[in-house]
This record gives structure tokens, C-alpha cells and sequence, in this order.
């Protein structure tokens, strides 16, 4: 068993410690393996550490929970992603509150250039359907994946849609891989495995709970490049979706319908907010992605560097255009960096998925 792949699963797993804590640790500690082997006494000076976190890092309960998870997971191909790692959702490691681990069972590519979220209520109508069901149907020629929450109503219907016209489509779960909910969509779930996948946040034996849904609802909005609301009421898990990304600045798109039909009305209310684009086609989709440009289609490890830097960061990342490989020792004396800022920084641009750290500490833009 890779040593580190354990100690990773274990970190993920700690109640409480989330991706903020967990990068903090791997800051101060350099490696999730170096955690577990840290003090109490120094865990306890780590920012945000508190008695019940360092108890739990050291307790051995934690590690053989994570070697389980492991063993089931390997015998069933659930890829375990740990934020850190190169395959890791590049787009997820964008946001502060992203998952520290993933367990995701599929085929499909995690960082394809097109990410479409596609959200709404669970009680879906015959124009929802007929308006979900165009749009995929005009959008089966761009290889786009599209990512829903396995949910009643707009959810399943994406997904099904999405598999119909032969798209990608992953089902994010706000319980463990080990159990389908709702147990009627197993049948489409099958299906999705097949062209596309699933992904949960949540050990296995988690149970899906009302709580957990809104923390499903963050992945669902930080894994896509925009996020779609088909239909929605002025409440609901569609809107806390689209809120969500709008905070992450996604693009948010919505469908309008007439003024007075209850499960238009969160739409109409998104768009008269200025929170969303009004679309009408998938034509729309496309210009407002800007996927209609050729030139626009290749994967997001290129689209990364896209990104706005704050002005330590684009040093950094203008500087490794340059001179390919830099020690961090290089970096700091050619930029004029104090080595406490530049590790931060440095840290930061690792996490999101800009850097690679090669043996002699050595850093180049992945």
C-alpha cells in the first residue's frame, strides 16, 4: 500500500479539518505523512489545530479507517484525489472550501477543456424536460461534460439527456460510493459509469443527509467552468448551487419562463438580479463560454495560467516561463523575495495546480 496515498486518505477523513486546515498542516508539517509522525504539543501551535483535530491525527483509529477505505476502494477502482495531487480537479483547487479528498469511480476526463453544471428542481416540468432535453441535443457535438447531482427532477433528467446524446456526464453524491441515492436511479448510474462517472466527497457508509447536500451543492458549482439552472422555485438546492458559483465566479446561466409559474421564478428572479445570463439556446451557452471560438478548445491545464494572479504569484509563474526550472533559493534571489513569502506563495500556486515540485525542491509550471 503507497504510504502516502494512507496518510492522505487519513487527513481527508479527520472530521473538521477541511482543505483551509489541511493545507495549513501540510505547510507546517511539508508532507501528509510528516502530520501524523508531528507532536501534540507542536500540532497544538499549527493555526486552526485545535485538541479534537491533533487527538484525532494521532489516534491510530484514523490510520486504519484510511487503510480500509484504501483496500475497498482499490477493489472496487474508486480513484481516491487528494487536493494535492496532479489529478486532482484543477478547477476545484481554485476555491478555498474545495473537498481535501475525492473518491471518484469513471472514465471520463476530470479536466476536459468544457465543464457544464447543469441544476434545478426536483420537480422538473413537461417545458423544463422539453428545454433540458434541446439543449443537450444541440450541445452533443462538443464534447462537453456535464455534471449534476444524481437528484429527482432536473438532476437525473440532465444526466439521462446528457448519456442520450452520447455526452459525458458525472453525478456528484452527498453520500459514500457505496449506496445510490435515490436507490430508483441505480439503472442510470450504470449507465453514467460507462460514459462519464461519479464522485462524492463522503467515506464509505455515509448516509445522505440534509446537511450534506448544500457541501455536495459547492463541488457541483466548483468543478464547471459555468453552472446551468433549468428550472427552479424562488427556494431550493438550484439556488444555493447557483449562488455558490457566482461567489466562485463562475458563469452563471438560467433558463426564464412565464412570470407567474412557480418553478420559473427562481430563474426569472437570477436573471433580473444580474446573477445570470438569460439563455434561450444552447447557442447562448456557447458564446457566453466563449465556446464557439476554436481557438478556445484545449484542456484547462493550459487555461490555468489564465488565471488572475496576485503580483507575487505572476512574478513567479512569468519568471518559471522563462527559465523553466528554479530552485526556491533561485526564485527568491531573482525576484527579490523573502524566503517566509515566497514558501507561502509557492504553497498557494502548488495547491492550485500551476506548479510542479521535482526532487531537489526544485519548481516548474505544470
Amino acid at each position: 500500500m503507497d504510504s502516502e496515498l494512507l496518510f492522505k486518505v487519513a487527513l481527508g477523513n479527520i472530521p473538521n479539518v477541511g482543505s483551509k486546515n489541511s493545507k495549513t498542516l501540510i505547510a507546517y508539517c511539508g508532507s501528509a505523512q510528516s502530520i501524523f509522525k508531528t507532536t501534540k504539543g507542536k500540532l497544538l501551535k499549527i493555526p486552526g489545530v485545535g485538541e479534537k483535530i491533533a487527538d484525532a491525527i494521532l489516534t491510530k483509529d484514523t490510520l486504519l479507517f484510511a487503510e480500509n477505505e484504501i483496500e475497498r476502494a482499490t477493489k472496487e477502482n474508486v480513484e481516491l484525489l487528494f487536493f494535492t495531487d496532479a489529478n486532482y480537479p484543477l478547477r476545484l483547487k481554485q476555491i478555498n472550501d474545495a473537498p481535501p479528498l475525492l473518491y471518484y469511480k469513471g472514465n471520463t476526463d476530470l479536466n476536459q477543456a468544457k465543464i457544464l453544471s447543469i441544476v434545478g428542481t426536483r420537480n422538473i416540468t413537461s417545458y423544463g424536460k422539453r428545454i433540458c432535453e434541446r439543449i443537450l441535443e444541440d450541445l452533443k457535438d462538443q464534447n462537453i461534460l456535464i455534471v449534476s447531482g444524481l437528484a429527482y427532477g432536473v438532476d437525473i433528467f440532465a444526466h439521462k439527456a446528457a448519456l442520450k446524446n452520447n455526452l459525458p456526464t458525472l453525478g456528484i453524491m452527498a453520500n459514500g460510493l457505496d449506496k445510490i441515492y435515490p436507490a430508483q436511479h441505480v439503472n442510470t448510474t450504470k449507465e453514467m459509469l460507462q460514459n462519464g462517472g461519479l464522485m462524492t466527497e463522503e467515506p464509505y457508509g455515509t448516509i445522505a443527509s440534509a446537511q450534506r447536500f448544500p457541501a455536495r451543492n459547492r463541488i457541483v458549482a466548483g468543478i464547471a467552468d459555468g453552472v446551468l439552472v433549468i428550472e427552479s422555485a424562488d427556494k431550493g438546492g438550484s439556488l444555493i448551487t447557483a449562488n455558490i458559483g457566482f461567489s466562485y465566479d463562475k458563469e452563471i446561466m438560467a433558463v426564464p419562463g412565464e412570470i407567474d409559474a412557480k418553478y420559473s421564478k427562481g430563474c426569472n428572479d437570477l436573471i433580473k438580479d444580474n446573477k445570470a445570463h438569460l439563455i434561450s439556446s444552447a447557442n447562448d451557452i456557447l458564446k457566453i463560454m466563449n465556446w464557439d471560438l476554436d481557438a478556445n478548445v484545449h484542456s484547462i491545464k493550459n487555461k490555468v495560467l489564465t488565471i488572475d494572479f496576485d503580483e507575487h504569484e505572476a512574478r513567479i509563474v512569468n519568471l518559471l516561463q522563462q527559465e523553466q526550472e528554479q530552485t526556491i533559493d533561485e526564485i527568491a534571489w531573482k525576484l527579490q523575495l523573502s524566503p517566509n513569502a515566497l514558501a507561502s506563495t509557492l504553497l498557494n500556486l502548488e495547491f492550485g495546480g500551476v506548479l510542479a515540485v521535482l526532487p531537489g525542491k526544485k519548481f516548474r509550471l505544470k
